[in-house]
């Protein structure tokens, strides 16, 4: 596939949260990671305004397993401590398969697009561990990256006969600089899993009927008045990173 990085990315913790579970203040993890959460740690690995990235597939490398840990969060409004029980999977490690396309609704980048520097730049900060903290899930689930070859190595559910469904699970958010238009929407999907890989739907796939506008919202640009203030915008259309 062009364009494309195929990474590990493991770590103690992993904190995917189903948004049902929230309701009672509580916090209970999806078995499998979120299309969202992946796309969050390839953005945390290389992000440009001018790419748009797509999570083509992951597989699940260590058992499915969970652990019950009590959390103390703040109570909203209110400045005090609460008592909560949050479930974590435990001692995760998956491989990742993603892959980049240009933002075409981003004209103002479109002298940026130049997809062999994007695939370069991606590819050495994969090496060093990304440009950004990378975690699984939440902040506090901090996690690690490095290159490997989808499908090398041994998984646990290698030879797990038939497919895993997991019912109703959240997919990923739509943002208006990325699909056009001035909302914001919450996607759900139904996925399933085959020998411990799953083959992730892009967002523009998923069902109509599955996917919720939460509020409106209009893009931000870079000819925003806080840049304009601070004066960041000089040079910015001859400057490339």
């Amino acid at each position: 596939m062009e364009n494309s990085i195929e990474f590990k990315v493991w770590g103690r913790y992993a904190l995917f949260t189903d948004p049902s579970s929230k309701l009672g203040g509580e916090k209970f993890s999806y078995q499998i990671p979120t299309y969202e959460a992946l796309k969050g740690i390839v953005s945390s690995i290389y992000w440009k305004p001018t790419i748009v990235w797509y999570i083509d597939q992951v597989r699940v490398m260590k058992l499915i397993r969970t652990q019950t840990r009590n959390a103390k969060p703040i109570k909203f409004n209110e400045g005090k401590n609460d008592l909560s029980i949050y479930t974590y999977l435990q001692c995760v490690e998956y491989q990742v398969r993603a892959y980049f396309d240009w933002n075409y609704h981003r004209k103002d980048m479109e002298g940026d697009r130049n997809a062999k520097k994007h695939l370069c730049v991606a590819g050495r900060m994969l090496e060093r561990g990304g440009r950004r903290d990378i975690f699984l899930g939440t902040r506090e689930c901090q996690a690690y990256v490095q290159p490997c070859k989808f499908l090398d190595g041994d998984g646990e559910y290698d030879n797990y006969p038939g497919e895993l469904s997991f019912g109703l699970m959240f997919h990923g958010f739509d943002y208006p600089d990325e699909f056009g238009k001035n909302e914001f929407r919450a996607r759900f999907w139904r996925p399933t899993m085959d020998k411990g890989v799953v083959k992730f739907k892009k967002p523009e796939e998923c069902d109509p009927k599955l996917i919720k506008t939460l509020r409106t919202m209009t893009p931000k640009t870079l000819e925003s008045d806080g840049l304009k203030e601070e004066g960041l915008l000089e040079g910015c259309e001859e400057r490339s990173i």
